[in-house]
């Protein structure tokens, strides 16, 4: 079992910066893949960006990539998404979520999420 608790969510101008970060429980972090998704208001959740279990291996959406960093913090057991350059259409909620995988893009594959942190970008 493990709990994930988002943090760093806010209302930034378009051009600024956020650093999301997820704190996990549980002494088995290292187990797992994580990921950054979101969901805006009518939209699916789309993945954004992932971490393998060491921290090797990151991939991200073609939207965020050269913008966000994922990094990952094994004896913290916590995970960040590091948002520069934002634009309004990256307006959403952002939900971490860990998976029992090396690394994966795949929604489903994710076994634990979180609750959610808002991340509002204006124009």
């Amino acid at each position: 079992q493990v709990q994930l608790v988002e943090s760093g969510g806010g209302l930034v101008q378009a051009g600024g910066s956020l650093r999301l970060s997820c704190a996990a429980s549980g002494r088995t972090f290292s187990s797992y893949a994580m990921g950054w998704f979101r969901q805006a208001p009518g939209k699916e959740r789309e993945f954004v960006a992932a971490v393998s279990r060491s921290g090797g291996i990151t991939y991200y959406a073609d939207s965020v990539k050269g913008r966000f960093t994922i990094s990952r913090d094994n004896p913290k057991n916590t995970v960040r998404l590091q948002m520069n350059s934002l634009k309004p259409e990256d307006t959403a909620v952002y939900y971490c979520a860990a998976a029992m995988r090396s690394i994966t893009r795949n929604s489903p594959e994710y076994k634990y999420w979180g609750q959610g942190t808002q991340v509002t970008v204006s124009s």
